[in-house]
């Protein structure tokens, strides 16, 4: 295996960030959770959000006063970029871009814009990353539980020599060092997490949960009986996989399910199925799917909007909906309405 360095709360301390003010640049998913544990780890945070929004009013009620990037830009250290990614760039040169000035440094928990060279610091401005390897909601419970979500560092540049214990003070001040904070680099951090998302988490899986349904339905079996085999067993699975990884899983099942796991799963994922996955990985590695993503969002998101309303109502969603409120055992979620 290669090397893997893995640093904790013992590797590093906060002390980098005392004295300083750290800005949180958006109050979503990550933003709320960095800002609010920064903050209990006794850091000076500063939140930028639009006010009259729902995350603005969110961060005023959890106590912050909300400022202008451009305002806090001014004011911070360390400026933490947890805006979404097609729209950091446009903040960054309207806002950010003309109040830098040396020695402050600027945070990302994802690549993408430094990656893709949407963004490019001037010198003497530093560039990390803190990316915790969960949604934001997780990394603020388990910080107030006293745990902390597994983090990535990375130090894309280093003007000014304290580029690393900023970031590393930054993933401890989050929780991330309670659970392990891994070295990895931009360009690996990017290519990998968007692979993974595209072919496997998200992509992936929802195109083969959707395709089992469907096949099931068509063979003339119910659709709530679909629902449960091929959607709602899938946090059993990767609950065992997480704990012990894909031989304690099997470990775990019955012997009927592990010989139809062993010989049924390559005949799925065929060599043609690996040539699609190095054909992603290929267009993400070259930009590709970053142009073409970019494009998208300029255009408005027309092919994002056809695509989503689809499948919101696909019919395992249709049915998933109508299931879940009879469910006695969990609280059911949906997504809200844009």
């Amino acid at each position: 295996m290669a090397d893997v360095t893995i640093l904790y709360d013992k590797d590093g301390s906060l002390e980098p960030l005392m004295g300083k003010t750290v800005a949180v640049l958006g109050y979503g998913s990550q933003g709320h959770a960095h800002a609010q544990n920064l903050r209990d780890s006794g850091v000076n945070v500063i939140v930028a959000e639009l006010p009259k929004t729902a995350n603005g009013k969110l961060a005023a009620e959890h106590g912050f006063k909300p400022v202008s990037a451009a305002e806090a830009t001014k004011k911070a250290d360390l400026i933490i970029l947890t805006l979404p990614d097609e729209v950091q760039s446009v903040v960054y040169k309207k806002e950010i871009e003309p109040n830098l000035k040396p020695g402050k440094v600027l945070g990302f928990c994802h690549g993408f814009n430094i990656h893709f060279k949407q963004i490019v610091p001037p010198a003497g401005v530093d560039v990390v990353m803190i990316a915790p390897k969960g949604p934001g909601h997780t990394v603020r419970s388990c910080y107030e539980e006293g745990s902390g979500v597994p983090c990535l560092i990375a130090i894309e540049k280093n003007d000014t020599g304290n580029a690393r214990d900023i970031a590393l003070a930054w993933g401890i001040g989050i929780g991330g060092g309670r659970a392990g904070i891994i070295e990895t680099t931009f360009k690996e951090e990017t290519e990998t997490d968007l692979f993974g998302e595209q072919v496997v988490l998200c992509g992936g899986l929802t195109a083969l949960v959707k395709a089992g349904f469907d096949t099931l339905v068509e063979a003339g079996y119910k659709p709530h009986i679909a629902y449960f085999e091929v959607l709602h067993e899938l946090l059993l699975i990767i609950k065992l996989m997480s704990e012990g990884g894909i031989s304690y899983m099997r470990y775990s099942i019955s012997n009927t399910a592990e010989y139809g796991d062993l010989t049924r799963g390559p005949r799925l994922i065929t060599d043609q199925t690996r040539a699609e996955m190095r054909k992603i990985l290929k267009e993400i590695q070259s930009g590709a799917f970053a142009k073409e993503w970019l494009d998208e969002c300029k255009a408005g998101k027309p092919n994002f909007t056809r695509l989503y309303e689809a499948d919101k109502n696909h019919p395992i969603e249709v049915v998933g909906r109508q299931l879940r409120k009879m469910f006695s055992w969990m609280e059911a979620k949906e997504a809200p309405e844009e």
